[in-house]
Parts: structure tokens; sequence; C-alpha cells
């Protein structure tokens, strides 16, 4: 009768460490996904993010051109080099026009509540623009931008 009693209680005594250990255990969350598209400067400008393996970044810049020859025309800017590391990403364009940007800043969660709102991530950082004249003087101006996500699945502004 003793061992009756005897063989539950020590299955409870190994049971309740195993169930804790499992528990504390869970799986990590999974990484955020910041590729995507996130609104520019002006209304119907973007930037397309693509976060590859090992940090390195592709995409390009879609606006609005402001020179004289290029002014209302779509051109799209596609990055020259760039590269992220945990939430922080750094970028520069190629150069169209005589006109070039480069970003630093880093990823935040935005005001969206799910990935398929706008605004689920922010985009915060020093966008710099670089200029050339015609006597090939080079000018630049930074801005500090908060560029919101598009909603997942969006399609570009029209």
């Amino acid at each position: 009768m003793r061992l009756r009693f005897t063989l539950p209680l020590i299955s409870w005594f190994l049971a309740v460490p195993l169930l804790v250990l499992c528990s504390s255990q869970t799986a990590a969350p999974p990484p955020d996904d910041y590729s995507g598209m996130y609104s520019f400067l002006r209304e119907g400008e973007f930037v397309q993010i693509t976060i590859e393996n090992k940090g390195s970044v592709s995409g390009f810049i879609s606006r609005f051109g402001d020179s004289e020859s290029d002014r209302g025309t779509f051109l799209n800017q596609f990055f020259k080099s760039g590269k992220s590391e945990g939430n922080k990403l750094d970028f520069t364009t190629e150069n169209v026009h005589g006109v070039w940007f480069a970003f630093e800043g880093a990823f935040n969660r935005g005001s969206g509540k799910k990935p398929d709102e706008e605004g689920y991530y922010l985009l915060r950082g020093a966008l710099t623009r670089f200029s050339t004249d015609t006597e090939t003087k080079v000018t630049s101006q930074v801005t500090q931008v908060d560029l919101k996500s598009f909603p997942r699945d969006a399609a570009p502004p029209q």
C-alpha cells in the first residue's frame, strides 16, 4: 500500500521541474522581416527594400524628378550599396541625372497593429540628397525622415 502512494508522489516531483524547464524554453519569435515598400518624400514616391542573406541590401527609390530636364518624370534610382545589421540600415543610390541619395537609420515599430496595415514599420534616419551642378560641384542636404511601411502585399501608389 505504501508503494501505491509513493510512486505517484515521485512521479509528481519529477514532472514539475520538467514542465517548468519546457515552458521556459519556448521558441524565440522569428526575427522581423523589414523587407518591403516604404513611403518616400512626396505622395506617390516610394522606396523598395530587400534585405538579403548576411545583411546585404538591394532596392531602389522611385521618385519624381525635380530638375529642369526631368521635372515630373518618374525616376528609379537603384541602390549602389546597402547593408543591414539588426534593425540598422544604410544605403546609397546610383547617380541619376546628377542626383543620388544616402541613408543611415533604423527600422522601428510604427503605429500599424499588423503587417498588412500602413506604418507597421517606421524607417527613421538621416537622408542625404547629393546633387551636382553644371560645373560638377557637389552639394548635399541632410533631412531627418520617417518613412512608413506600406501594407504587406500592397501595390505601389498610382
